[in-house]
């Protein structure tokens, strides 16, 4: 579903991505964790047509992106650290009016169900977004995502700032969405999340992915040991 070839993304003499070769099946969740400046931003940013590649290839479902990625946008969903709603709309209002946006067109009812599945609490619903705290945010984020019927979702850094409680919450809500077959590109510094939400793991380090491993594989401890010494230029043997 989606798939990075020898990636490559220079800034005149910084090379933020270096030949990336990633591959994130449908109903899978894949997690990017990597020090600041890694390149995992730059990486979900490339797939979303943000930026432009200096070199290599990037594919979703088959279709390779070019020019800003105007083919492969009706397929994607985007929720970043932190969902960008307007504040003097409710949730309800939002949902319709994003959703409208990528050409789909709901009743209320239908709004409202999206909403639920997303777990926003049915009396948020009319509630103007300027009240909702983060979680109640990422919630409306994903109900937009399940709105577009996107077959990829990338995330970025989404429990940042979140308790451990709305943290959970978002982890059954993205497994519950990649059971439909959505392909999900997760980048976290969570260690935790990332073992408890993925099914596979990738580590970067100054634009290089260095180790893949299956999140079913290591214990917590063990993924905290093998990122220690990914990102201290240690070797890693997962």
């Amino acid at each position: 579903m989606l798939q990075a070839i020898n990636l490559t993304k220079r800034y005149d003499r910084k090379t933020a991505l270096r030949e990336l070769n990633l591959h994130v099946q449908a109903g899978e969740i894949y997690a990017l964790l990597g020090a600041n400046g890694a390149g995992k931003s730059t990486t979900i940013n490339l797939f979303m047509g943000f930026l432009e590649p200096t070199s290599g290839q990037v594919f979703i479902d088959g279709i390779e992106l070019r020019e800003g990625g105007a083919a492969t946008k009706p397929l994607v969903a985007y929720i970043p650290e932190n969902v960008m709603l307007y504040p003097y709309l409710t949730g309800l209002q939002n949902l319709a009016f994003f959703s409208g946006l990528s050409g789909r067109n709901y009743t209320d009812t239908q709004l409202r169900d999206l909403l639920n599945r997303a777990g926003l609490q049915t009396d948020a619903h009319a509630q103007n977004v300027g009240t909702y705290s983060k979680g109640m945010r990422q919630k409306v984020g994903i109900a937009m995502a399940l709105a577009k019927q996107a077959k990829a979702l990338f995330l970025d850094e989404p429990t940042s700032g979140l308790d451990p409680l709305a943290s959970n919450e978002f982890s059954n809500l993205i497994r519950s969405i990649r059971d439909d077959g959505v392909a999900i590109l997760m980048v976290t510094h969570d260690l935790f999340r990332a073992k408890e939400a993925a099914d596979r793991i990738g580590i970067m380090r100054d634009g290089v992915l260095v180790c893949e491993l299956d999140a079913a594989d290591v214990t917590p401890a063990e993924l905290e040991a093998i990122y220690m010494k990914a990102v201290s230029n240690e070797p890693v043997t997962p």
